[in-house]
């Protein structure tokens, strides 16, 4: 990555994270790898795309980047303060600055609150406004992501799936972040409804000058929104380039294996949407 294209607003440093499972038969303890010396920078203003298959390690990378799990080994530098080695009062402040929208909205909201408290609950939790103002925060952040202000009282389960997914969106910029976590948010989704939120994205993006860091397993979904492509394979990082050279010109044979796969179905999508038209 060429760190003069802009300013690095999170460093990763040989980044571990193991797990201590039970085996199922024997009962033993066995350690699992999930992350190996991972090193990575982020540039601001950039969309970085981190992909590979289920197991591969991306989803346990920005849950340790998110201040979710906390890492084995390693460090996360956001400027000069080290995150890991921050204790839970400074963890609970740098929570506003990175946010995380998950893939399933239907268990990542609680299906008893209405659509504006929960767009206004993170405000609540941190101290931010008053009641009146965390209320009228909630209405403009709908209106924003193409919710209209008129549903705040909506429940999640009165909400279509893209629309769900709005309304996570909105409650991640609620706290006014400078980085957004994707976690396979958009798979979940039909191809209508993943155009027009990766549509939305690149608007709040611009908008609010943030940083977007998507999780894909398919490379098809983060060619014309990436701006970097980290692939990962094993808890390691074995690719990590620009999008263009990662689609024109893939190094890693398991790059190219995934490249292949994404080609694939990116034509059988192609088919079916033809189809749909004729």
């Amino acid at each position: 990555m060429n760190e003069q294209n802009g300013s690095i607003l999170m460093r990763v440093s040989n980044l571990s994270k193991e797990y201590v499972q039970r085996h199922p038969l024997t009962r033993s303890k066995v350690t699992v790898h999930a992350l190996r010396r991972v090193n990575l920078a982020i540039r601001q203003g950039a969309t970085l795309a981190v992909v590979g298959e289920s197991g591969s390690g991306k989803s346990t990378l920005v849950r340790c980047l998110a201040l979710i799990e906390r890492t084995t080994s390693g460090e996360i530098w956001w400027g000069d303060v080290n995150l890991t080695a921050l204790a839970k009062q400074g963890l609970f402040n740098m929570r506003r600055r990175v946010q995380m929208v998950f893939q399933d909205p239907t268990s990542a909201l609680n299906p008893g609150m209405r659509a504006d408290e929960i767009i206004e609950e993170p405000l609540a939790i941190q101290g931010i406004g008053t009641n009146r103002e965390r209320r009228r925060r909630a209405l403009e952040l709908m209106e924003e992501v193409r919710l209209p202000a008129k549903w705040a009282g909506k429940l999640p389960m009165e909400l279509s799936g893209g629309q769900r997914q709005r309304l996570a969106i909105a409650r991640a910029l609620a706290l006014g972040p400078e980085l957004l976590i994707f976690d396979e948010a958009l798979s979940n989704l039909d191809l209508a409804n993943q155009e027009t939120i990766l549509r939305l994205l690149k608007e709040l993006q611009s908008a609010h000058r943030l940083t977007y860091i998507h999780v894909a397993h398919d490379l098809r979904m983060v060619e014309d929104l990436a701006d970097e492509v980290a692939v990962m394979d094993e808890g390691e990082i074995v690719e990590h380039k620009t999008a263009q050279e990662i689609f024109m010109h893939p190094e890693h044979s398991y790059t190219q294996e995934l490249l292949a796969a994404s080609l694939s179905l990116k034509a059988i999508v192609e088919e079916r949407r033809v189809a749909e038209f004729a």
